[in-house]
Order: structure tokens, then sequence, then C-alpha cells
């Protein structure tokens, strides 16, 4: 694949946090990102409640499945079910580091059998039309970033891949908790810049550390994507200034108040089906920064929005506590 015209920004997959809630609140705040699921496995996919695992709002798109595997023909029939409920595309995990993981052959662990996740992606791109991606670290343990970075970017490609998403850290699968490989061993974006510029043709994008959307204007000089993590889902005002400053385009929303506002229906929606509110505005507690009445935001969010019989009257008086900032004025 080339270097795209335009730059890709993403909101990392994240476990427990990226659900389909967190989805939609996030694609009122911007249309340009794309947005990825947690991981789930082939396993689930498989056997298990598609609709609950799988099911999106429409709104959501352009929407990744992120698929989590290490057999070629269960990845190829997960990601052809996961084209199925309308996917824009597949992801194949090969970056997560908790003990479950590594139990079932999947996630970082890959990063050791190269081979392996290009026989993957050759299964899952035979099977759909949609793009298939891979997202990695640049090593794991003992392995030197160099050539063990070098040796599954090769693989990928070879297998057909049209991106890589290198996130710039080594995991380590003894010694380390997940939470601990998160942040403890150390940033190489470096790294990740050679390996673009040893592979112009390849779509890479980074991740890893990045706390802004400034930040990301700058990775943007040496790779075609950058994938927001923890700072999008803790500080989701973030979000707010990515088509402005990336794209070149408005806001969906002037102001986070609005965003959430037009929620209202889709909160309504799902209340209607059973969701307790709580579910959706757990995702909001970082959503006003630097904003007088944020903390009372944040207080009302813990102890109103939470009872069960929370709904919409509860959220809006929530929001009534915060002094409204348009998005023109949110740091970037």
């Amino acid at each position: 694949m080339n270097h795209p015209s335009t730059p890709i920004f993403s909101v990392a997959p994240m476990m427990d946090w990226t659900d389909r809630h967190c989805r939609v609140f996030h694609r009122a705040l911007t249309r340009r990102a794309l947005l990825y699921t947690e991981m789930v496995t082939t396993g689930a996919v498989i056997h298990g409640s598609r609709e609950r695992l799988l099911g999106f709002d429409a709104c959501e798109h352009p929407v990744a499945l992120q698929l989590g595997g290490s057999n070629p023909r269960d990845l190829a029939e997960s990601a052809k079910i996961g084209e199925g409920f309308g996917y824009d595309e597949i992801n194949l995990n090969v970056g997560c580091p908790s003990d479950r993981v590594q139990d079932g052959r999947f996630g970082a662990c890959l990063m050791a059998e190269p081979q392996l996740v290009g026989e993957c992606v050759v299964a899952m791109k035979a099977a759909v039309r949609v793009p298939v991606t891979v997202k990695c670290r640049i090593g794991i343990d003992d392995q030197d970033p160099e050539r063990a970075l070098d040796d599954l970017a090769r693989s990928v490609v070879t297998a057909g891949a049209d991106a890589l998403i290198v996130h710039a850290r080594k995991a380590w699968l003894q010694g380390l908790s997940p939470k601990e490989n998160r942040n403890v061993p150390p940033l190489d974006y470096d790294r990740v810049y050679r390996l673009k510029a040893a592979m112009p043709d390849m779509t890479i994008a980074i991740n890893g550390g990045i706390a802004s959307i400034e930040e990301a204007r700058g990775h943007l000089q040496h790779v075609d994507g950058v994938m927001l993590g923890r700072a999008a889902y803790q500080e989701p005002w973030r979000l707010l200034a990515v088509d402005p400053e990336l794209f070149d385009a408005p806001p969906p929303h002037a102001s986070m108040h609005e965003a959430i506002e037009t929620l209202f229906p889709y909160i309504e929606k799902e209340r209607a089906r059973g969701t307790r509110l709580h579910s959706i505005t757990r995702h909001m507690v970082g959503a006003f920064h630097g904003v007088a009445g944020a903390r009372a935001f944040r207080r009302a969010l813990a102890e109103t929005c939470v009872k069960p019989e929370a709904g919409i009257d509860e959220l809006r008086a929530a929001l009534r506590l915060v002094t409204p900032v348009s998005a023109a004025s949110v740091a970037a």
C-alpha cells in the first residue's frame, strides 16, 4: 500500500474501555478518527454471543474489529464474520502481553513467530475484502528490536497486510504485568521511523505514550498514522481537536456539551434496551479539562448517574454543573 494522501488517526483498542458506548461517544468528538473495538478472541467470535460481542451502532463508522488468535483458519472465519457485521477493517493483535493471551498463543508472544503471523494475514486477506492490518510491538523480552520488528514487518508485508501499527515499546512477557508493559519499557519512536524509512511503500502507524494531538502532528512527519490510547480515553476532550488540527475540518460539534447532548437519543434507545446509564457515562469522566464545574460533573457521574434508575435527566443535570466551553478553545 502506498503512502496515504491523508494522515491516519485512530483511537487504540483498549480492553474494558473501547466498548461500543465509548466509541459512540468518541465519534461525537471526531468524524475522521478510525475507532477500534476491544480485542475479541477468535474463540469468542466463533462460539460466543456474536451480537453482544460484535454488534455496533452505524454512527461508529469507520470502525475496525481487533481479533486475537493464532490459528489461520479461525482468524479467517472470524474476519469473515466481522466483515459480515460491517466492520471497515480487521486488525490482528500481535502486541497484547497479558498472561491469558500468552496461554492462548496470541498477542505479543507472536512477535517470536513472524512466519505464523504472515500465514494468519494470508488467510484473513483471502477471506475478506476489507483491509487487514496488524498491531505489534517492537519486540519481546530479549529480542533485538532491529531484527524482531524487521522480521515481523517483512512477513506481514509479504502476506499482503494493508498497514502495520507499531506500539513503540518492547513487551516483557516475563517479569512485568500488562499494566507495567504499557509504560515501563522505554519508548523508541526512532525505531518505528527507521522501519518506515526502510519500507516507504508500507502504511505504518505509530502508537505508545503519545499524549496530545500536537505530538501526533510531530509523528506524522515520519510515519503515515498515529494511534492514541490512554490520552484519548482519559482526556477525551483532546479528540475535539483531531478534525481541525489534523484534517483541516471542523469538529462534529462546537463544544463538549453539545457533543454529549447529541448522544441523548442514543442513550434513551439504550436505556429502553436495559442498558444502565453508567455503562455509557463511565467513558465521560475526563470529558472536561480545566473547566469550572468539571469536578462537580465527575462527582455527579460517580454518585448520581451510577444509580440503576438514572437516565437523561441525571446526565442533563450533571452537564449543567459545567461552564460551556467551545471546541475551538480546547487545547490540542
